[in-house]
């Protein structure tokens, strides 16, 4: 089976929830943001994005609340070219909503999250869905994971395995390695050097892989970004590459990469992206990053968390939050959980409950 992937951290908050917007890129490579001063938007591919002319609105009805702290967003590129939004209704927290990019429209996909425990590794069988289906679907049980409680992990997808990073006891600069086809977790750790052979440090950070233009292969490396450093992981030559940090240092910002870009959703709604070429490090290493000027026309940042909207009106989010900010609150689906997403021939969501 071959996987491609987008990745991400979710965990939910006690009390009252801000929403938070999301971004994603579509199968033809349209920068999506969802949630943005309480509205959608297509602000187009890489070309368009210094427009000073407001990306498009893109709102549509049936959409979810977004009325929770970490929505998370996932593009099922290959086949569908649908987007999937999790933990999108602080009311329904059991619901998958997918947005088909095509139609350009909405629909709620019911999941059964019931057996959801703490330590284990939990696969959602997507398979081809466009829209949702009367059927509901439900979290496989794939693997217990080797780690102690209390592990905010950092899950890293590339090449049909997922690295965990910020690993207790597992060298900096090293990442363990789950084995997606044969569901088990390599004996040992792999070491990543720097180009100058040494290690870079073991922290929690937001991860966004890469994809591929042909949309077949699975992506070759997976970006790992802190408030300090950008890191590019390539498990094809198990070597790291360092890659200009994140201009506005927010713990709280989220990342969605694409082929040549990955693209950082701060708290407040600003929208930024690194350009990336593959293969090319003389060109990475350069590169710096540079704002999303057609969004911040169409829904300037603010001062605080983006604006919600309602039930109807409101947008899906690629979210997470650093391990300082996390309280688990047992709430199904968006209970404290920690989410990959890996596409196939059928698409499947990974989920690491902890």
């Amino acid at each position: 089976m071959q996987f491609l992937p987008t990745l991400a951290s979710l965990s939910s908050y006690i009390g009252h929830s801000p929403s938070t917007p999301c971004i994603a890129f579509d199968a033809n490579w349209n920068l999506l943001a969802f949630g943005l001063n309480g509205k959608d938007w297509n602000a187009g591919t890489q070309d368009t994005w210094s427009s000073s002319t407001a990306a498009t609105d893109i709102t549509a009805s049936n959409r979810p609340p977004f009325d929770t702290a970490n929505t998370t967003c996932y593009l099922s590129q290959q086949y569908t070219n649908a987007i999937y939004a999790i933990n999108a209704d602080s009311k329904n927290p059991s619901s998958l909503y997918i947005y088909d990019a095509t139609a350009k429209s909405w629909s709620t996909q019911a999941v059964d999250a019931d057996a959801l425990s703490q330590g284990n590794l939990f696969s959602l069988d997507m398979g081809s869905l466009s829209a949702a289906n009367s059927t509901p679907l439900n979290w496989v049980n794939d693997e217990q994971v080797p780690y102690p409680s209390g592990y905010v992990p950092v899950m890293a997808l590339a090449q049909n395995h997922i690295h965990f990073l910020d690993v207790p006891n597992v060298p900096a600069g090293s990442a363990d390695i789950f084995v997606i086809h044969y569901s088990y977790f390599q004996p040992q750790s792999q070491a990543y050097p720097l180009p100058n052979g040494s290690a870079f440090p073991a922290t929690y950070g937001q991860v966004a892989s890469f994809f591929q233009a042909d949309n077949t292969a699975s992506p070759v490396v997976s970006l790992v970004l802190a408030n300090s450093f950008s890191l590019l992981m390539n498990p094809q030559t198990n070597t790291t590459q360092v890659l200009a940090a994140p201009t506005t240092k927010d713990p709280k910002s989220t990342y969605f990469a694409g082929v040549t870009a990955v693209v950082q959703l701060t708290s407040n709604g600003t929208v930024s992206y690194l350009a990336y070429l593959e293969g090319n490090t003389s060109t990475n290493i350069a590169a710096t990053w540079a704002s999303v000027s057609n969004l911040a026309t169409a829904a300037p940042p603010s001062s605080s968390s983006s604006s919600s909207g309602s039930s109807g009106n409101a947008s899906g989010t690629h979210s997470a939050s650093s391990p300082s900010s996390t309280i688990a609150s047992g709430a199904t689906l968006g209970a404290s959980v920690q989410y990959s997403m890996l596409i196939t021939c059928a698409l499947c969501l990974v989920a690491f409950v902890v």
